[in-house]
């Protein structure tokens, strides 16, 4: 680009363009970047910085934890809870909410995120990333619940994830189109790359962990068996796959050349309804695809209209190229 846009800038033009974020939320995503940075920092460090292998706990799912998923959670917290722009945070690595202190301002919003998302990836320098949704707090002077996050992804008013892989790469959207924006270690600072990005409708690659085809249903399996068989098959056209089990880095992907990313339910769990919470994984990725011109589905329904019941709840994800999407879901019988 001729002239640098730094993501400061690119939030106080989103600002002033007829109000589409108020200042709150401007100030908030502009700390969430910082604490981005930080984790960038302290994921390249690698061995150097004692930050890989196991912490020896769980989290509340029963996941070990690594190191770096709690070195994340805490730089996250520590960054997002003193500004005066939030009310409450939730983290795919806690048990329950975490409050504001009362010794710091109450602000309006909830900030949801996994502070680490592909952490089974850190030890082999795959790429992971975080993960972050912000959502509005109910009105009203009441010390906020958990059921306060129960929100359907509709109602998001940003969300966004951050890449730590050959370039650290934030890519956000505030309800205006998805922008991307690259870290400048330099400047220390986010630069806009590119704006507008958009999910070609048609694609010929899918990503999903073909290790479970035994497990999966059969609109799943009929849909992937069609991709398999290529030019000779139902399709017509040759697919690519690919699997990378980080779905930031599989996502980043589809945002960038379009594919379609499945982790849908399958019957090793059957009582689960997926693997990806919807919280912190589905509804954030599932609007940044759609204000990219994609779909995201459960199979059966629109992720961003699916009303949570809980804090860790699960969901089955097809997410991408909206022509992929629909197909899958139709082949569940809807669309």
């Amino acid at each position: 680009m001729a002239t640098s846009i730094s993501l400061t800038r690119y939030l106080v033009e989103q600002q002033r363009a007829g109000g589409l974020i108020p200042a709150p939320l401007r100030l908030l995503l502009e700390v969430v970047a910082r604490a981005c940075k930080s984790i960038s920092h302290a994921v390249s460090k690698g061995a150097l910085g004692d930050v890989l292998g196991t912490a020896g706990s769980e989290n509340v799912q029963g996941e070990v934890q690594k190191k770096l998923d709690i070195i994340a959670n805490g730089v996250l917290i520590e960054a997002n809870e003193w500004g005066g722009h939030l009310a409450a945070m939730a983290s795919e690595e806690m048990d329950g909410i975490y409050l504001v202190p009362n010794r710091y301002p109450q602000g309006e919003y909830l900030l949801l995120f996994d502070p680490l998302d592909g952490s089974s990836n850190i030890d082999v320098n795959v790429s992971i990333g975080t993960i972050f949704s912000v959502l509005r707090k109910p009105d009203g002077e009441r010390r906020v619940e958990e059921t306060d996050f129960l929100q359907p992804g509709t109602r998001q008013v940003a969300a966004g994830y951050c890449i730590y892989g050959p370039q650290t790469t934030l890519v956000l959207t505030v309800g205006a189109g998805v922008a991307l924006f690259t870290l400048d270690r330099e400047q220390g600072s986010f630069v806009l790359t590119q704006e507008n990005l958009r999910i070609p409708e048609e694609t010929r690659e899918f990503a999903i962990n073909m290790s479970n085809m035994r497990h999966w249903a059969a609109p799943v399996k009929r849909y992937i068996d069609e991709c398999l068989q290529g030019r000779s098959g139902p399709r017509g056209k040759d697919f690519n796959m690919r699997w990378v089990a980080s779905m930031v880095a599989d996502m980043h992907r589809i945002l960038s050349r379009g594919g379609v990313f499945l982790y849908p339910w399958d019957r090793r769990e059957p009582h689960k309804p997926g693997k990806l919470r919807l919280l912190y994984e589905a509804n954030p990725m599932g609007w940044l695809v759609e204000q990219a011109g994609g779909a995201a589905s459960n199979g059966r329904q629109r992720i961003l209209e699916i009303q949570p019941t809980h804090l860790h709840e699960r969901v089955s994800v097809i997410l991408g190229s909206k022509n992929e999407v629909e197909r899958v879901a139709l082949y569940h019988g809807t669309r």
